[in-house]
């Protein structure tokens, strides 16, 4: 194979003969780890990936990928070339939409992701608005922990999201408008023992059960270093589990006490709400750390996503202010 030049020039690649042909076998490649398959997803035979491949090295000068039992493995020349690769395709995927968008005048799909305090407090009532506003934007709203938001989104599940980058992600890769603390409530069952005599305090209320999220989520690690900093020993009998509906089952069959966000809180109280038979025993009992608006840093919005973050962004008063790279 012959030998790159050091410095190559402007094109340089494209004069060489790399084709969008070349760029999507290769991201293929590295989200299939075989041959056969990434011929396959191409509608092409596994000799003709073959080739390509070998026409993408000679046009390097470096080996793209070794081979063993279960398939291939990327060279870090071969990942670094597959990491561009799936920029640019993505890029085109974005443009496409992008255009349709506008010809159809402001229709599109539009992906929102969020924690469950700010779908409920940011991402209904831009919802509500944009129904009026913009009728022919179609959203899907996403509910989940920030570490699986920020996954969606590098992986394009989610146009743009509500929650923390957390995980571990290459922070870079994002930028976010920060919105502020997320308020957590205790709640209970409306004739809980703790809603009958005076004042509840923490203390009254590590001696009954706790329905909280799995161990290594970011409200049961709050809640637990909070008890910790105040000296009280951390709930014996604990349900985990990430699902509110359970959570709100277990709160109004026992008496079990559940840490929630304030806006599910308030929400699930409120007649114009669910009305449950839940009360708060302690608003804003803890805090969990701020949320912000996250973005790609390196991926334009589409006309119609645009819409949407603009219209919670200025929901949440973010209006002005500049995006922070973490």
């Amino acid at each position: 194979m012959s030998e790159a030049p050091e410095m190559p020039d402007r094109d340089y690649l494209v004069r060489r003969g790399l084709r969008f042909s070349h760029l999507r076998l290769i991201a293929a490649l590295k989200e299939s780890g075989q041959i056969s398959a990434a011929a396959a997803r191409m509608a092409i035979s596994q000799p003709a990936a073959s080739r390509m491949v070998a026409e993408m090295e000679d046009i390097l000068g470096v080996s793209l990928y070794t081979r063993h039992a279960r398939g291939v493995t990327l060279t870090r020349y071969g990942e670094r070339l597959a990491v561009r690769a799936q920029g640019m395709l993505q890029g085109l995927d974005d443009t496409a939409r992008e255009i349709v968008e506008m010809e159809r005048g402001m229709r599109g799909t539009v992906s929102i992701g969020a924690v469950t305090g700010p779908a409920l407090d940011l991402v209904l009532p831009t919802v509500r608005k944009a129904r009026v506003t913009h009728p022919r934007i179609s959203v899907t709203v996403t509910v989940d922990t920030s570490d699986r938001l920020a996954e969606a989104l590098l992986a394009s599940g989610v146009d743009f999201y509500i929650g923390r980058i957390l995980g571990d992600v290459d922070r870079s890769k994002f930028q976010a408008l920060s919105i502020g603390l997320e308020p957590m409530s205790l709640i209970v069952r409306v004739d809980h023992p703790l809603t009958r005599g005076p004042e509840a305090t923490l203390r009254d209320c590590v001696a009954y059960d706790w329905v909280l999220q799995p161990h290594g989520g970011l409200q049961r690690r709050t809640v637990e270093s909070h008890l910790m900093a105040q000296g009280l020993p951390l709930p014996q009998k604990v349900l985990s589990t990430a699902s509110l509906m359970l959570t709100l089952a277990a709160v109004t069959q026992t008496n079990a006490i559940a840490p929630v966000a304030k806006a599910v809180a308030d929400f699930c109280i409120q007649e114009q709400g669910l009305g449950a038979r839940v009360v708060s025993l302690m608003d804003s009992a803890f805090a969990i750390p701020p949320y912000s608006l996250v973005s790609l840093s390196e991926r334009a919005l589409s006309p119609a996503s645009m819409v949407l973050f603009s219209t919670i962004a200025a929901e949440a008063g973010l209006e002005g202010r500049g995006m922070a790279t973490d």
